[in-house]
Order: C-alpha cells, then sequence, then structure tokens
C-alpha cells in the first residue's frame, strides 16, 4: 500500500493524488491546473502515470481544480467508474462540458491564428465528447454511504461544508490482512456558511490528507463579513457607479445571491438591477435548488414558500451573449455576477473592460485568486491590467471580502482537526508553499502530530 501526491502538491489547484493497494491504483481528483499561461499550458503534460492503468476515480467535489482534467483522463484510456456524491454528479454535467466547449472555441481561435502563419494546427485540450463520456462513466452516491470501489477498498463521503456535494473522503484499505484509514479533506468550507452544513466530523485516521488553502490566515467575521458588503453597495450607489463580482458558477454566485435575498431590505437591493451573467452559475443555482436536504437550518426556513431561488424580484438571468453584452449599456445601478471567479477567463473580462477604468465603479473579490490570474494582478494592486490584448487602467474601487469564501481558514481547520480522537500523520496539500507552511506550524503546535507540506513526486508507504 502507497499513496503518491501528484497535482495540487505546492500549489492550491490540479487537485491529483494516486493510492497503489492490491496491485491497483486508485486516483483521487483529476482537477484542471489554473492560474498563469505557463501553468495552464501543464495541462497538456502526460500524466505522470499511464491513464489506462488507473482501475477507478474519487472525486471529492465537481470544482474545476479537482475535476477539470477528467475529460483528459477518458481521452488518454480510462476506462474505469469514477464515484463522487449525486450532486457533483449533476455539477459536473454543466462544468466538464463548458469545460470542454472552451477548450475547442480556444483551440478554433488559436488555429485561425496559426494558419495566417503557416504553422500546423493544435487539438483542443478535450473535446465535448469527452466530458460527455466522463458522465457515462460517474456514479453518485449520498453521504454516509459506505461503498466498494476496488477489492479491499471502502469508501464513505461525508460532508466536507464547501459547495454542494462536496465531499470529506474516507478511505478504508486492507491489504495482506493489514489495515489503514485514509481521510482526504478535499476542499473544506467555513463554518457557519450560508446555504450549507458545517464540515462533518471525522474521529479516526491513519494518515489525512489536508488542504492548506488559507494556512496562516483568519477570515473576517460572518456578520463584519455582511456588514462590510452593505456598505459596499451603499457606496457604489452614492457614487452612481457600477459593482462587479466575479464569482465562481458553483458554489460562491449562490451564496452572493443567498446573502442579497436575506438583507433585501436592509441594503436597499431595490435600488439595484442584479444581473447573474454566467449560463453556468444559473444551472447550477437550480441543483442547488434540488438538494434542500443538503441545506442549513436557516436556509431551510428560508426556502420555505420561496419557488424560484433566490428570492430576488430585480435579479435577472442572462443567459445569451447578447443579452450579457446589454448589459454594458448601463452605467450605473448594476450588480454583476458572472465567471470567471479568478478573471482569467468568461464574461467577467467583457464586464472589467467596461468597468474597470470608472472610479465611480467597485470590483468586489469574494474567492481565492490563483498566483498569475487576472484576479490576483487586480487584487495585488496593478495600475494597468491587460484585458483582450487591450491595456485597461484600474480605477474602479476593489475590495477582497474573504469572509464569503468557501474555503476555511486556519482557525476553522484546526477546529476541524480538533475532531479526530487520535492524531493522525498530516500531509498538507492545496496551498501555496507560504499558506502551507504557516498551518503546518499551526498543527504541530496545537495538536502534537507529524506534518508534512507535500511535494509532487512525494511516495508515502501505507503499509
Amino acid at each position: 500500500m502507497e499513496l503518491e501526491f501528484f497535482g495540487a502538491a505546492g500549489e492550491v489547484t490540479g487537485s491529483c493524488h494516486i493510492i497503489r493497494v492490491n496491485g491497483k491504483q486508485l486516483l483521487l481528483d483529476c482537477g484542471m491546473i489554473q492560474g498563469r499561461r505557463k501553468d495552464e499550458a501543464r495541462n497538456r503534460d502526460p500524466f505522470p502515470f499511464d491513464a489506462e492503468n488507473i482501475d477507478a476515480v474519487v472525486l471529492s467535489h465537481a470544482h474545476i481544480d479537482h475535476s477539470g482534467r477528467l475529460p483528459l483522463l477518458v481521452k488518454r484510456g480510462f476506462t474505469g467508474p469514477i464515484h463522487t456524491h449525486n450532486a457533483s454528479k449533476d455539477l459536473c454535467g454543466i462544468l466538464l462540458e463548458d469545460s470542454a466547449s472552451l477548450s475547442e472555441r480556444d483551440a478554433e481561435r488559436t488555429n485561425r491564428r496559426r494558419e495566417r502563419r503557416g504553422k500546423p494546427p493544435v487539438e483542443p485540450l478535450y473535446a465535448v465528447a469527452d466530458a460527455r463520456q466522463v458522465l457515462k462513466q460517474l456514479t453518485g452516491y449520498r453521504y454516509r454511504q459506505v461503498f466498494e470501489v476496488l477489492p479491499g477498498v471502502k469508501v464513505r463521503f461525508q460532508d466536507a461544508g464547501h459547495i454542494i456535494g462536496s465531499c470529506i473522503v474516507e478511505v478504508w484499505l486492507e491489504e495482506n490482512g493489514e489495515q489503514r484509514k485514509l481521510v482526504f479533506s478535499g476542499d473544506i468550507g467555513q463554518y457557519d456558511t450560508p446555504i450549507l452544513q458545517d464540515p462533518a466530523v471525522v474521529e479516526e485516521a491513519d494518515l489525512l490528507i489536508m488542504e492548506s488553502t488559507y494556512g496562516g490566515r483568519v477570515h473576517r467575521n460572518r456578520e463584519l463579513t455582511y456588514q462590510e458588503l452593505g456598505e459596499v453597495i451603499s457606496d457604489a450607489h452614492a457614487g452612481q457607479g457600477n459593482i462587479l463580482i466575479p464569482a465562481f458558477a458553483i458554489g460562491r454566485s449562490q451564496d452572493v445571491l443567498y446573502a442579497m435575498g436575506r438583507h433585501y431590505e436592509e441594503w436597499r437591493m431595490d435600488r439595484w438591477h442584479v444581473f447573474l451573467d454566467s449560463p453556468m452559475a444559473i444551472e447550477a443555482s437550480q441543483v442547488y435548488w434540488d438538494y434542500p436536504h443538503l441545506y442549513d437550518d436557516e436556509a431551510t426556513k428560508f426556502r420555505k414558500g420561496i419557488h424560484d431561488m433566490p428570492s430576488l424580484d430585480n435579479l435577472h438571468l442572462t443567459r445569451s451573449s447578447a443579452e450579457s453584452m446589454v448589459i454594458n449599456r448601463v452605467k450605473s445601478g448594476a450588480i454583476v455576477i458572472a465567471g470567471s471567479g479568478m478573471c482569467n477567463g468568461g464574461r467577467i473580462r467583457h464586464h472589467l473592460k467596461h468597468n474597470l477604468w470608472r472610479p465611480e465603479c467597485h470590483v468586489i473579490f469574494t474567492g481565492y485568486q490563483a498566483y498569475g490570474s487576472l484576479g490576483r494582478k487586480i487584487v495585488d494592486g496593478a495600475k494597468t491590467v491587460k484585458i483582450a490584448g487591450q491595456s485597461v487602467q484600474v480605477k474602479a474601487h476593489c475590495h477582497t471580502i474573504g469572509g464569503l469564501s468557501a474555503h476555511a481558514d486556519e482557525n476553522d481547520l484546526c477546529r476541524w482537526v480538533s475532531g479526530f480522537s487520535n492524531t493522525p500523520d498530516i500531509y498538507l496539500v492545496h496551498g501555496e508553499t507560504r499558506a502551507a507552511n504557516d498551518l503546518a506550524h499551526a498543527l504541530e503546535r496545537k495538536f502534537k502530530t507529524n506534518v508534512t507540506v507535500a511535494d509532487s513526486g512525494l511516495t508515502v508507504p501505507l503499509s
């Protein structure tokens, strides 16, 4: 028995780890690498394993940095089952087909340029057909249901509280009479986050693989977060500008809309036109609506008697590109929620080009911005950024509201680890080096356990 780390080791995106047991290979996640152009180019590199020799995949949740290379895995020969939560299966149907469509369109644009230069064409990273094949190989499960994925390997999903259907993965291994239990945190959500339940308690493990995205950082209190968001909305109205909210289509968009619905009167939301400018986020909101049994108590009460999600009379769902372009005729009074969350693609770049240079406008960042992404450049204080080949001055007021993050901060991660009755060895992934090291020091200090910041290629014997 052994564990080997491949992706999201020493970085945040590209989650991918492998367990070898009884001559079989089980992959935990197969995520897309995101960030700088040179980082994203690594998605085309060969996998550090043979795709056709992978026997099964367990997927922690649907976010593209955890699921985004599954179509590539299939394209390169993987034919086995993919196990995930029922809601994650539904969300993958939205995310992966969209990712494939983007890949095909990017290849078409690139090939038009290459043809003019007399260069041979390039293939898309993967095609829509590859994404649809992934969906045929996906099997969904409920939380707390134990199932066998391979001989000597049993799995149970617990609620990670990150997005709908996100999983903490418990893995029981048996080989030659030896038994080991491994736990993979996936992405842990904040406690008391809107809509979702708190992360489930897991009591025992021999080895824990844990995310470290916000190691060394503490999010603002939830009530203060809502107060801050309300103040930004009020200031923007007084300045007669627009508000842009780059948001991940799954999780963050729904959280932001839910907050606006809950504080509709307090924030005077009736003064605004709110645009959910993302076909993917619109579809994902329907998936959220279809799983009310996964809500927390507050969201369950709020949902009663409401037939559409969320409850905003002034919400406009803009599905088509034509509808999206019309938004930019609005010079004041528009709140635009659009992807991508890191501003590396999608409709938000279109809106930034039209509003980022306007000092009366505001941009609200509600989630993690990977190093090298357009969002990270703006957050880090760039005076000018390039969008679609054009230089755009950054004069809008830019806000980072970390309290809306779907990721647990250091205190929350330590709180979750405190639920273990024993002290498992911990391997940290899904974090930049500084964040992972800060969390490692905090965990060692609090729990007197062995903590290792995993590097890509690190192999850990489990026997």
